[in-house]
Order: C-alpha cells, then sequence, then structure tokens
C-alpha cells in the first residue's frame, strides 16, 4: 500500500480493513477492471479509493500539479457525490490530491472555475458532468480510471445514456470499475460493454444481509400509520432516525404532523434544493434534528454515524429498495432497527417483499402507549442526572425546594418536567378492527353540541368534520358521531376535550360562515319517530280496515250491453273552419285506369317487341317511328353470349321533343371534334381557385355561352400571374 494512504487511514483510526476493500487492494487486481458487489456499510467508498490509488499515483507518493482530471467517480445523487468527495478528500490529504464536485443544484460557473484550475479527482452526478463535457469544461483526456459508485441504481434512475456518453468520451486505454450492493442483469450487460476482462469480486459478506440489523414488521390499523410511526420514535429515542416515504407529498404531510408533535424533524426529497438538503443532512450528523422524513433519494449510500432506527412508513416497491433503505443503518459494526409499518391489507406484500430479500423479520403489533411509558421510566432511572453532583451555583436552591416541596411533590413535578420535553405517546386501535367502524365503547363519556347548518345548507359529515377540528383544535379521534338534519347539525365530542373546543371558539361560539355552535345539556333524541317533517317515520295505527261489499257474480249468459261511445274532447281553439276546394280539372285519362300517367304521346310498342329489360344491357335512343327488331328469343337467359357482338346496341327511353334537354348544349361537344389531347390541355376544364378568378365576361364572343359554362353563365377569366401546370 501506499505509505500516504496508509497514513490517512491511520490517521482516520482504521486498524484493519473490511472484506471489500482487501479484496480490491489486491496486487493481482491492480491493472484490472472490476465489477466489486458488497452489502451497503461495508466501505465501498474507501474500497474504490485504495484501488484506484495505484493507477492516479504510480510509483510516486505524492499528486504532482493540478491540471486535467485523472479520475472520475460517478454516483446517482447529489447526497452520495458530496459524501463520497468527504471520502476521498481525507483519504488522499496526506498525497495531496485535489478533489472537486459537479454535481446538480449547484452553480455551473464556480464548478467551471474550479475545472480550470485544475484537479485530480473529479466526483460528480450523471447529468452535471455531461452538460460540462458538452459545453467543453472539462478536458478528460487524461483519464486513467472511471468509477461508477452504486451503479444499479444510476439504471433505475434512467442514466442509461448519460453513463454510456461519458464512457465514449473517455480514453479507451483507461480502467472501468463498478460497484453495486447488487448486480443485475442491465449492470452485467453494461460492464460486457465498457469493461475489458472485468474481473469479478463478490465478498462473503453479501451472502448474509445486514446482519447487525434487527427487522420488525409491526401490523397497524390502517387508521393508525402515523400513530404507530410516533410510537416508534418515542419507544426507541434513537439519536438519528430515517422515516421512509414514497411520494413528495407524503414526506410533507409527516414532516409537517411530526413538527407538531414536538420532533426535531428535517425533510429530504427530490423537490427541494441542493442546499437545503444539504443543511438537512447537517443538521442530522450535527445533532440540531433527531428525525429525517425522505424519500428514496436518501436510501443510496448516505452514511450517518449515529442513525440507530428506519422506519418504512410506505412498504418500498422491491426487495433491493428495502435493503438500501434498511442498510442507512447498522453499518462498520453498529447496531440498528429496522421497522416495517404494515397495515393489514398489506401484509401479503410484505411477505414477498421480505422474502425476495431473504431476511428474517419478527412479525409483531406497534407499541403501545403503556409499553412507550414503561421506557420512559427505564430511560429516566438510567438517567445520570440521578449520580450528577449538585452545581456549585445551585446549592442553596436545591435546599430551599427540600425546605418548601415533600419528596412527592419533588418526585412529581421531576415527572412532569421529564414527560413534557417528550412528544405524548398515541393511543392505537387493534388492527383486526375494520377501517371504517370504530367501537362505541371505546369513544368514552361525550358532550353533544349543535350546529346551526343542515342538509338544506348543503351541510355534509365530510365537512362539518374538517371544519370542527380546524376552529375548534381538535383532532379526528376527539369527535364521535356527526348527525345532519335539515336545519341542524348534531356533534359528539370527546369529554375531555368538549372546554378546548368551546375555548378555541371564543364567546361568540362561531364557526365559518357563521354558524352558531351551541353545547346541549343531554344526548339528542336521534330515533325515527322523532325525525321532523320530510323524513319517513313509522306509519299511525289507523285501526282495522272495514270489509267490502261482495262483488256481484258473473252471469257470462248474460247478454252483454254495449258501451256507449264517449264524446270526444273537443278543442276549441284547435277547430278550424275548412272552406270548400273547387273540383279538379279532369285529366285525358282516356282507356286508362285511374291514376297512370301518359309518358308518351304516342303509343308504345307492343310488349312482345320491346327489348329485353336487363341491368347489364345499355339502350340507345330510337328514331322516331322506328320500332325494335324482334328477336328469336327475348329472355335474357336464352341468349348466347359467345355469338353476341363486341359492340351492344344501346338503348334509351325517347323523350318528348318538346323539352329543353332535347336540344344539344352549347359546352357538350363531340369528342370527334377534338384530339384528347387537345380537350386535356383545355384551361377551361381546370380547377382555378376562388381568389384567382377574373370577371366573368357577360357575354362571350360568338353569342354563345363559354365553353365550360353551365347555365348560360360566362367562364371566369384567369388572373396574369396564376398558376398554370405545363
Amino acid at each position: 500500500m501506499i505509505q500516504t494512504i496508509a497514513d490517512a487511514l491511520a490517521k482516520q483510526g482504521y486498524e484493519s480493513l473490511t472484506p471489500v476493500q482487501e479484496a480490491v487492494t489486491d496486487p493481482a487486481l491492480t491493472d484490472a477492471d472490476l465489477l466489486v458487489s458488497a452489502q451497503t456499510g461495508s466501505g465501498k467508498t474507501v474500497a474504490f479509493g485504495l484501488a484506484i490509488a495505484p493507477t492516479l499515483l504510480g510509483d510516486r507518493d505524492k499528486f504532482g500539479h493540478a491540471g486535467a482530471p485523472l479520475a472520475l467517480i460517478i454516483a446517482p445523487t447529489r447526497e452520495l457525490a458530496m459524501q463520497v468527495s468527504r471520502e476521498l478528500t481525507w483519504l488522499y490529504s496526506e498525497a495531496g490530491a485535489v478533489v472537486t464536485t459537479c454535481v446538480g443544484g449547484m452553480d455551473t460557473r464556480t464548478e467551471r472555475r474550479a475545472l480550470d484550475r485544475g484537479a485530480h479527482i473529479v466526483v460528480a452526478t450523471p447529468g452535471r458532468l455531461c452538460d460540462h463535457i458538452k459545453r467543453n469544461n472539462i478536458n478528460l483526456s487524461d483519464i486513467r480510471a472511471v468509477v461508477l459508485d452504486e451503479a444499479d441504481e444510476m439504471l433505475d434512475l434512467g442514466f442509461r445514456e448519460e453513463l454510456e456518453f461519458i464512457l465514449s468520451e473517455a480514453p479507451e486505454e483507461r480502467r472501468t470499475l463498478l460497484f453495486s450492493a447488487t448486480v443485475p442483469a442491465a449492470i452485467a450487460k453494461l460492464a460486457k460493454s465498457y469493461q475489458r476482462n472485468a474481473q469479478r469480486v463478490e465478498t462473503v459478506g453479501e451472502k448474509k444481509q445486514h446482519s447487525d440489523i434487527e427487522y420488525r414488521a409491526l401490523t397497524v390499523h390502517p387508521r393508525d400509520t402515523e400513530n404507530a410511526i410516533i410510537n416508534v420514535l418515542r419507544f426507541y429515542e434513537a439519536k438519528n432516525a430515517i422515516v421512509f416515504c414514497n411520494t413528495r407529498a407524503a414526506v410533507a404531510r409527516l414532516t409537517t404532523r411530526f413538527t407538531n408533535r414536538g420532533f426535531s424533524v428535517v425533510a429530504l426529497s427530490g423537490e427541494l434544493s441542493q442546499t437545503e438538503r444539504t443543511n438537512a443532512l447537517q443538521a442530522l450528523r450535527d445533532g440540531r434534528a433527531r428525525v429525517c422524513i425522505a424519500t428514496d433519494v436518501a436510501a443510496r449510500g448516505i452514511d450517518l454515524p449515529n442513525l440507530e432506527l428506519v422506519i418504512h412508513a410506505d412498504l418500498p416497491s422491491n426487495s433491493d429498495t428495502l435493503l438500501h433503505r434498511s442498510g442507512r443503518t447498522g453499518r462498520a459494526g453498529r447496531k440498528g432497527v429496522s421497522a416495517l409499518i404494515v397495515p393489514a391489507k398489506l401484509r401479503s406484500k410484505a411477505n414477498r417483499l421480505i422474502g425476495g430479500a431473504k431476511l428474517k423479520v419478527e412479525w409483531a403489533n406497534p407499541p403501545s402507549a403503556e409499553e412507550v411509558n414503561a421506557e420512559d421510566e427505564k430511560r429516566l432511572l438510567a438517567d445520570s442526572a440521578w449520580s450528577n453532583p449538585i452545581p456549585e451555583d445551585a446549592t442553596g436552591f436545591v435546599a430551599n425546594l427540600v425546605d418548601q416541596f415533600s419528596p412527592q411533590q419533588l418526585a412529581t413535578a421531576f415527572v412532569n418536567l421529564y414527560r413534557a420535553r417528550q412528544s405524548a405517546p398515541e393511543q392505537l386501535a387493534e388492527p383486526g378492527t375494520p377501517a371504517d367502524e370504530k367501537p362505541r365503547g371505546d369513544f368514552g363519556p361525550s358532550v353533544w353540541f349543535s350546529i346551526s347548518v343542515g342538509r338544506n345548507n348543503d351541510a355534509e359529515p365530510r365537512t362539518i368534520l374538517p371544519m370542527i377540528c380546524r376552529m375548534g383544535d381538535l383532532t379526528k379521534d376527539d369527535v364521535g358521531a356527526i348527525r345532519v338534519q335539515p336545519s341542524h347539525t348534531f356533534v359528539e365530542i370527546l369529554a375531555t376535550s368538549a372546554d378546548k373546543f368551546t375555548n378555541a371558539l371564543g364567546p361568540d361560539m362561531k364557526v365559518e360562515d357563521g354558524a352558531v355552535v351551541t353545547k346541549l345539556d343531554k344526548a339528542p333524541d336521534l330515533s325515527r319517530g322523532s325525525k321532523p317533517a320530510g323524513n319517513r317515520g313509522p306509519r299511525p295505527d289507523r285501526g282495522p280496515r272495514p270489509e267490502r261489499a261482495p262483488r256481484p257474480s258473473y252471469d257470462s249468459d248474460a247478454p252483454s250491453q254495449p258501451r256507449k261511445a264517449r264524446p270526444a274532447p273537443v278543442d276549441s281553439a284547435a277547430v278550424t273552419i275548412e272552406k270548400p276546394r273547387a273540383p279538379r280539372p279532369e285529366r285525358a285519362t282516356e282507356g286508362k285506369p285511374r291514376g297512370d300517367k301518359a309518358k308518351f304521346d304516342k303509343p308504345r310498342a307492343p310488349k312482345g317487341e320491346r327489348p329485353p329489360k336487363s341491368h347489364k344491357t345499355e339502350r340507345s335512343p330510337l328514331k322516331p317511328g322506328a320500332t325494335p327488331k324482334p328477336k328469336s328469343n327475348p329472355k335474357p337467359d336464352a341468349i348466347d353470349t359467345s355469338k353476341a357482338p363486341k359492340a351492344k346496341a344501346v338503348w334509351k327511353k325517347e323523350k318528348p321533343s318538346d323539352r329543353k334537354s332535347d336540344a344539344p348544349r352549347a359546352d357538350k361537344k363531340p369528342a370527334a371534334d377534338k384530339p384528347f389531347k387537345t380537350r386535356a390541355s383545355d384551361p377551361s376544364k381546370r380547377f382555378v381557385p376562388p381568389n384567382k378568378l377574373g370577371k366573368p365576361d357577360s357575354k362571350p364572343k360568338g353569342g354563345k355561352p363559354a365553353s365550360g359554362a353551365r347555365g348560360g353563365a360566362s367562364a371566369p377569366k384567369r388572373a396574369k400571374n396564376s398558376f398554370r401546370p405545363k
């Protein structure tokens, strides 16, 4: 091992290396590409720092002048990149290395100036590093080693294209090291594409995941999920704890709830700026905050020295996420607890996650209020305040307290002051109780109030409950039954919270929209018979129904009497007097049945001499006075189509000669007058857009309508600059 690196380890207090650190420092792997998998908390950051040290320093003990970077360390999240930068800074402090970070959320100009001054190692997130490469802010020509930390997480976050771009821009003779807690197929494919004969390093400790972590699965009532988390935090009283949620909205909700309950809480999610996220982690390290509520952005690589408790408020999506979340505790030989909050309906999902992670989990109920108070008593009796000597400046004050108060009063005051610093535990319902039911006996003594809004004012329990909780400083557990009537609403409130409710409303006893709240002396009568008008109640007793007279027997032989027809009702407004119409003139229909219409002035040909009717045969007009030539077989089925001529005669009905349609149209010319090409190139046949039309001529030359015009109208003139296809 290089002497400067060994001195830095000794200065940090390292007496021996972890299994993964010993594996990567094997002299046989000095120049090889590595694919390393080890459990979280096993010291992978120091491991790849030791692995690339011979590649960066060679035979020297210290780095030279900082210029173009020699190594790239890529991490999936900003927090992990900042943590890796801190670890490498002390590891290479004796060697004089310059470590620079390039992460999202920070000022790009500051990072560019740091790169221009020179750096030996650059720790970056994929997106920001790609941005610097595309802007030519970083020179990758001298890169000797590239390390991908938590490579599987980067692929899950969608950084495949960025990683491929970065690796393609780096020199081909570099070393490539992939570190990950798990090695899925996507990581193996990436290693095969961008590594040369990579050596697989798998530590023995990986096969037994997180032996220093105690896993507990707590079955809770669906309504008491947040209350169970409060009791777990109070039961363990860990120096640092992380509560994991699946969404940012859940992080914001729990942060507000726990802050109101007196916990020192910080939030960590993707919607926060980098400065806010850095300050949150620093507050946990300094002890200014005890609880961190975070999304999975904090599930990779974050190392908090005093983190003793991990709570899964929402179950993770897969077993790997469960391992990475839990791996924030129990690091470097320290003990920790990982608690899963499991509603009854999600128990099967929890079993699948635990089975996929191959963990041994203890199933139990969450700590009750009595168990939390019992743990408080143990911590109080074990407090060092009992054995500490009296401060010199408080000797007289202690003597004064002993003289004024009895031992019981002093002990009571001590317990009250101790509990005042802590959040009170919650009363939890049994996990088997239905989610929408609360046993009546569990509610306790209550006081009824009346609110001067009801069903007529569109009042509903879902609007009344949040209103009285907000205006009366109550929680939903302080409110019992809500009965909405037409003009008012009855609300049941816990007796212990009734005074707090009236004090919050003030002397006016008003809530939103001027509704007045009245305290009732007794519970209202909510039976069905006492409901006001408009609601259906029990029918009154009207006595026995009188007997009906017997109906006359039916005689089928008796003659039936015809019913008289009822006169139709006459609507005087709808009666109209119709004037008599003049008789129609008789039509000339000699020898024809009534209803027939003369279609031809001349007699039609006999039926036997007519041509056969067929949809396949067209008809041509006959000359006036001519009759069709009779055929031997007029039926269409008997016609021999093989002997039929190619050009068939076309028959057409003759029209009366006095109609205008018999005259030849001016725009209709025989096809023989013009050849085909001439007719096709005639511009009058082409379509002209409406905005290109010219003024129509009232009378074209020759006194005839222009070609293409209909109804005698002239053809439109084409504009001079209009497009004319050739």
